[in-house]
């Protein structure tokens, strides 16, 4: 077998033109563009630019974001009301909760509150089994494909976009 060198530059732009199509379609079918929710806990310099930077992609490409900053002293409680609130949002479409969060937040129930449909990351104990079993998480996530990764969800990894 022979490897194949890839040119990332090239695969990336690939993904992204793609990812703005699918995007532009979404629209045509929805009305509206999908939308992209990140939620972000307390002040971290690191988690900061991360979040930037997925919403700036976001924007690149035709991608709706909405940027949920939380005071480091949130409870565990309340992330998990607003992550449950945002899976709730038929007008949201995918949820990045960033991490780490504080530490007395129970990451794990924060994660566990998002709606699988819409985990973007794939940090749902749902997401994970789906992933294990190379199973799908739902209808909804069937028909969203795969951005052509093994990884069952509704988003494409590249910049986030579902279909």
């Amino acid at each position: 077998m022979t490897a194949t060198l890839m040119d990332g530059r090239a695969l990336a732009a690939q993904l992204l033109r793609h990812t703005a199509q699918r995007a532009a379609q979404f629209h045509a079918r929805q009305g509206r563009w999908p939308c992209l929710a990140t939620v972000l806990v307390g002040d971290d310099p690191a988690s900061h630019t991360y979040v930037r930077m997925k919403l700036n992609r976001c924007r690149e490409v035709g991608i709706e974001s909405r940027r949920i900053n939380l005071d480091a002293a949130t409870t565990t409680d309340q992330l998990v009301r607003t992550l449950r609130e945002l899976s709730a949002d038929d007008g949201v479409n995918g949820i990045l909760l960033q991490h780490p969060v504080p530490a007395h937040v129970d990451e794990r129930a924060a994660f566990d509150a998002i709606d699988p449909t819409k985990d973007v990351d794939g940090v749902t104990n749902a997401s994970f089994a789906s992933m294990a079993l190379a199973s799908r998480v739902s209808v909804r996530a069937r028909r969203a494909g795969s951005c052509g990764y093994s990884r069952p969800t509704r988003w494409c990894c590249a910049a986030g976009v579902p279909w």
